[in-house]
């Protein structure tokens, strides 16, 4: 999926681009009306491929439900974990897993608690399960809120870096590359990183960590929330470069760009496929899908919060700056202090990566094997077998096949004894008739 939407955001930022700004913005809306039509008719065609599962709860009502009960039994005593209600085994068919107890969060605990005399129904108690995806939820929250500011930094770069390529040297032999085309570069970066970093850096890591993945999802979060911080700094260097060179009359390359994109690229590619991973991972089975939404949901809120620190840092900046002038101010970028700006989301890069440590080194993840111990494997429940006739003095199979191939062969000397002890009188007889 991300490897898709990544080529699609290439073939976006520059087709749609090179034929919006060369030959009319209508026919860049009309190609893009055309392109989505012809996947919506693709997405139609395998309708009847597609294996529908039937729509249970809402995870939204099923969360509501563990925080309400949770606050109307508030001054109950905790009682011990034996005595929560949960589902039983039939119903772990429909829940798909059955989560078990853990310490972290234990007020929702109070949820599961089931009054004398009532009957288990929705609004009534919460099973231990039920609580148990809502703390799984819980626990992701610090992880997602880790990643909005790097999400605020991909925004600045996607504005003030189109802003900074319009006053540099965009040629390319004797084509004007537009600017608005510059965050190809980390897009290009991620489509050559992807598959190179499942078939070449997983295996490798894999033999020194012995994790399947190579490295868990949260750390390669970290790996990308690091290189973002260094995207920034890098940024702020780039722009100074620019800025002197401009106020000397000298425009530099477009493609000095392409270092903080570049770096900024190889951070998306790890941090956007390990939140991705980790989210539908670590969600339980019922909330997959509401659980892979946090990605984007991170995406929009660092989006929002952007336009924030712009609005904030230029409201602040005018009142502290002898100039009386914000970093951001103008449209002009030769004169004012966007080095610095870029600067600031370094630092705040970091001091987001110290507070992700904490969250990080907090969480606990979900355990791998939940469902096979709720449903034993054919093998296991076949070598159980096998050790329960053993121990009861059973034989196995190999040697119940062995005794009764001695038995027939027992019946079939039997038989032939048989037969012989009836030949005999009626010989003896023949011969006293002659």
């Amino acid at each position: 999926m991300t490897l898709s939407t990544v080529v699609g955001a290439v073939v976006g930022v520059t087709g749609i681009v090179n034929l919006s700004m060369f030959h009319g913005w209508w026919k860049g809306f009309l190609v893009s009306t055309v392109g989505t039509f012809i996947g919506f008719v693709i997405l139609a065609a395998g309708k009847p491929f597609y294996h529908l599962r039937q729509p249970g709860d809402s995870p939204l009502i099923r969360i509501a439900q563990v925080f309400a009960l949770a606050i109307r039994n508030r001054r109950l005593p905790l009682p011990k974990v034996e005595e929560l209600y949960e589902i039983s085994d039939k119903e772990t068919i429909a829940y798909e897993e059955k989560l078990e107890h853990t310490e972290q969060f234990r007020f929702l605990d109070k949820a599961a608690i089931l009054p004398e005399g009532t009957q288990p129904a929705p609004w009534k108690v919460c099973s231990v399960t039920q609580v148990e995806e809502v703390k799984i939820l819980t626990r992701m929250l610090p992880i997602l809120g880790s990643t909005i500011i790097m999400n605020t930094c991909l925004a600045q770069l996607q504005t003030f870096s189109v802003q900074q390529g319009n006053d540099m040297y965009r040629k390319i032999g004797k084509h004007d590359f537009p600017a608005p085309s510059v965050p190809v570069i980390p897009l290009v970066f991620m489509v050559i990183l992807i598959p190179a970093y499942e078939f070449f850096f997983v295996p490798f890591a894999r033999k020194f960590t012995g994790h399947p993945a190579g490295i868990t999802q949260l750390q390669r979060v970290g790996v990308g929330l690091v290189l973002s911080a260094v995207s920034m700094a890098v940024a702020g260097l780039v722009e100074v470069k620019r800025r002197d060179q401009a106020l000397k009359g000298h425009l530099i390359s477009l493609f000095w760009l392409s270092f903080q994109y570049g770096i900024f690229g190889i951070a998306d590619m790890f941090t956007l496929v390990g939140l991705l991973d980790f989210f539908y991972k670590e969600a339980p089975s019922s909330m997959k899908s509401l659980s892979t939404s946090f990605t984007w949901l991170s995406l929009s809120f660092g989006y929002f919060l952007s336009t924030v620190f712009v609005n904030l840092i230029n409201a602040v900046t005018k009142r502290i700056t002898p100039s009386r002038q914000g970093w951001l101010h103008g449209q002009l970028l030769d004169y004012n202090n966007l080095n610095l700006f870029y600067w600031f989301l370094a630092i705040l890069s970091c001091l987001n990566f110290v507070l992700y440590l904490y969250s990080a080194s907090w969480y606990k993840y979900k355990p791998d094997d939940t469902e096979s111990n709720n449903k034993p494997k054919a093998k296991d429940s076949d070598e159980g077998l096998l050790l329960a006739k053993e121990s009861s003095g059973a034989k196995t199979d190999e040697e119940e096949s062995e005794q009764n191939a001695a038995n027939r062969n027992e019946e079939e000397s039997a038989q032939e004894t048989d037969d012989a002890e009836a030949k005999a009188p009626s010989s003896e007889q023949s011969n006293g008739t002659k």
